[in-house]
């Protein structure tokens, strides 16, 4: 089942909010990295602008012939929402970012949290709701 807008946002939102949390703790902790709470901050901001994304992203599936969204998209999106960030960050900045973020740190923080978040939509959504599929991605 193709997921609808608001499955996209719910399961972003979860995602995020779980397993998104789980691999910022170490960052934030300084077990991975200097300690710094800007990851969190970064945390947010991908939530944020991702329920703007997702917008496009099913807009766009919508012109896809079986309008489904195979996983190298969602993997292509992964790395240009990261560039998105980055260049809003290193132009702009953003709140509880700053501009002079170690693009390194970033870098590793936001690879760990993307293909965990990843994963866990291809793999442990479909055990624990196990409907979640059939109901365009929301778990509600």
């Amino acid at each position: 089942m193709t997921p609808t807008l608001f499955g996209r946002w719910q399961t972003r939102l979860l995602l995020l909010a779980t397993v998104g949390v789980l691999v910022t703790l170490p960052f934030h902790l300084g077990i991975i990295g200097p300690a710094n709470p800007v990851y969190f901050w970064v945390l947010l901001d991908v939530a944020i602008f991702g329920l703007a994304w997702d917008v496009l992203y099913d807009y766009i599936q919508k012109f896809r012939w079986d309008r489904d969204w195979p996983g190298v998209l969602q993997l292509l999106a992964g790395i240009w929402e990261a560039i998105f960030i980055v260049l809003l960050v290193k132009i702009f900045g953003l709140p509880g970012v700053r501009r002079d973020l170690p693009l390194q740190w970033f870098a590793l923080h936001y690879s760990f949290v993307w293909l965990a978040v990843y994963i866990a939509s291809q793999t442990i959504m479909r055990i624990i709701f196990p409907r979640w599929r059939f109901r365009g991605g929301q778990w509600l």
